[in-house]
Parts: structure tokens; C-alpha cells; sequence
């Protein structure tokens, strides 16, 4: 499993402190100072892809749209449906928020 490969203490670490963050700007002030701006839009886009691809977007429209690639799709897509749920998790919070 992948999350064993992950678990270590620095990771937890990282972890623990994001989750001290209280708002978007903590956010993005913490991140600014961890991740490229490269490293940070990564990640946006991925979450994007796999918002798109639940709503049923099609490869080409995603592509068109985030700018990702068929192989970054393709890898959402197979987290998504094989994955541990993070991305489900963290996609059905956000529309319980926005509800």
C-alpha cells in the first residue's frame, strides 16, 4: 500500500502542521514558504482533474481546461477509482460546503 511507503515521522509532521492552518491565507502563506509555485498549481490542478472527472468531463474537455496532461488524468482517474478515497473524501467535504 502506498500510505506505508509514506508513513514516516517528518511526514507526519507536515501533516500535523497543516492542520493547524485556520483559514486560506495561513494557507497560503505556509505553502509559499514550503512549495514552489510550480509544486502548489500542481496539486490545484490535480484536484481540479479529479473534481472534473467525477462531474464526468471527458479526457479532452479536462485537458482543455486544467491544462493536464492525458498521464495526470489518467493517474487521478486511477486514484479515484482504486485509490484510498483521499480524493473523494476531500471533494465531498468541499460540497458540503458549499451547500
Amino acid at each position: 500500500m502506498q500510505l506505508d511507503k509514506l508513513r514516516q515521522k517528518e511526514v507526519d509532521n507536515l501533516f500535523a502542521a497543516i492542520l493547524t492552518l485556520k483559514n486560506t491565507e495561513e494557507c497560503y502563506q505556509f505553502f509559499d514558504d514550503l512549495c514552489t509555485v510550480g509544486e502548489i498549481k500542481s496539486l490545484a490542478q490535480r484536484l481540479e482533474v479529479a473534481r472534473m472527472l467525477r462531474e464526468g468531463y471527458t479526457y479532452n474537455r479536462i485537458e482543455a481546461d486544467t491544462g493536464a496532461s492525458t498521464a495526470t488524468i489518467s493517474r487521478v482517474k486511477r486514484c479515484l477509482h482504486y485509490g484510498t478515497d483521499g480524493y473523494t473524501l476531500v471533494l465531498d467535504r468541499l460540497e458540503e460546503n458549499e451547500e
